[in-house]
């Protein structure tokens, strides 16, 4: 492959803080290489409606500290899965759209790609791969769960977002001596309620990795209130569930390449508390608050330096690629790797020791 001389750069899934310094970050690196941006519109939708726009310098000044994407973004177009309408009977009709969406490049006059997004958005870049597109990934998630990167750009935003919420929380439970439960992204890994938990000096920390039991949840606040302390904050993550039990699915998607949306977990904590020991307890969903505002300084430098290095590896005609942390070094891997697969958090994990050490209860 040589330097292609239009690229197109893509946002694809849930938005999160660093987005657009990736975009601002692409961007500026394709020009200053004579090389031409196209933005394509909410993600993989924009790729198979066909809509994109080209991107000067102008279009990406000042947006570094930006939040969301000017690009916009849909976690829910699949190209290999895209419904097309409805059957005599009512039932949804479905059809693989690659093609159509490789036609669009072609018209384009696109060489190659950089697909900005999490483990999803990796997974769908296979068949574009395969058809003799070049592809860079850079991965972001506030979950910090793409395989082969120690960190995805938009977590530790998140983390801090978290963090701040459940500090201001921590004050009202002591306030009126409630446990109070708080429900935190991340799917089926525990990063955001890990970091964030330990970050707010949470009592207790429910991750997907652990499965909890309510009588271990009770134990750890009825230790709390023999030693004076008469509130509980409770950091949930969204995918953890109890010993033998299932994740609580808040609803389904049909048409998403992730179908399920866990959510609901803090409330089913708090009733259970409420109902086992007779105190107050209240719990509370932080949602979406966790994915907006602008990216931390770590962010912006963590997403500048991915988009840059996402945009040198077309330079120097490599492709197939996600650009990724390990440690503190920035390197590259196949793009297959992450595909279809989520880092969670090991069991042995140093922090979750370190919480250990310090009486942090995990419900087990």
């Amino acid at each position: 492959m040589t330097k292609p001389r239009r690229i197109g750069v893509l946002t694809g899934g849930g938005d999160c803080p660093g987005l657009n310094a990736v975009i601002r970050a692409v961007t500026k690196t394709a020009l200053s290489h004579e090389i031409e941006v196209l933005g394509i519109e909410d993600g993989y939708l924009g790729l198979i409606e066909g809509r994109a726009r080209p991107l000067d310098d102008a279009d990406v000044s000042n947006i570094l500290t930006d939040g969301g994407t000017i690009l916009g973004s849909s976690n829910t177009a699949d190209p290999t899965h895209w419904r097309t309408g409805i059957d005599a009977a009512g039932e949804p009709l479905y059809a693989d759209v690659t093609e159509r969406c490789l036609g669009h490049l072609d018209d384009w006059g696109a060489e190659a790609l950089v697909l900005i997004g999490g483990d999803g958005t990796m997974s769908l870049a296979q068949p574009f791969v395969e058809a003799g597109v070049s592809c860079v990934g850079v991965p972001k998630t506030i979950d910090n769960d793409v395989w082969g990167t120690d960190l995805t750009f938009g977590f530790l935003t998140a983390a801090a977002t978290a963090t701040d919420a459940l500090d201001r929380v921590h004050t009202t439970a002591a306030s009126h001596h409630r446990v109070i439960a708080v429900e935190v992204m991340g799917r089926n890994a525990g990063w955001l309620a890990l970091h964030s938990g330990v970050a707010s000096g949470s009592d207790v920390i429910l991750l997907p990795e652990i499965p909890f039991s309510w009588q271990s949840i009770c134990d750890a606040i009825e230790r709390r209130r023999a030693r004076g302390k008469r509130f509980t904050v409770i950091c949930v993550s969204e995918g953890a569930a109890p010993l033998g039990g299932d994740q609580v699915v808040a609803r389904r998607v049909e048409d998403s390449p992730d179908p399920i949306r866990l959510g609901g977990l803090a409330q089913q904590v708090a009733l259970e508390v409420e109902q086992r020991l007779g105190v107050v307890a209240r719990h509370v969903v932080l949602g979406h608050v966790q994915r907006g505002g602008p990216p931390i300084a770590a962010d912006r430098v963590l997403a500048t330096e991915f988009g840059a290095r996402a945009c040198q590896l077309l330079v120097e005609g490599r492709s197939g690629r996600m650009v990724a942390r390990h440690g503190f070094d920035a390197v590259d891997i196949d793009l297959s790797e992450p595909a279809n697969k989520q880092r969670k958090v090991p069991l042995e994990h140093p922090l979750i020791r370190a919480a250990r050490q310090l009486a942090t209860s995990f419900g087990d």
